[in-house]
């Protein structure tokens, strides 16, 4: 029966194997984008400050 989910091309989610692997390849290209992207000052300088801080004592 087609679009069966038991069918071997269909995953347990119900999308094919070549569709799963156009998504993961999209998220992975976007992700590859992101990680090339600086990181924001404000965002160092807040690592930095959260570096040097005392831990809470709890």
């Amino acid at each position: 029966m087609p679009g069966d989910a038991s069918s071997p091309r269909r995953a347990r989610a119900g999308l094919s194997d070549q569709t799963q692997r156009r998504i993961g390849n999209h998220l992975r290209a976007m992700y590859d984008a992101v990680l090339q992207q600086p990181v924001p000052d404000r965002f160092s300088d807040l690592i930095a400050r959260l570096d040097t801080s005392e831990p809470d004592k709890a």
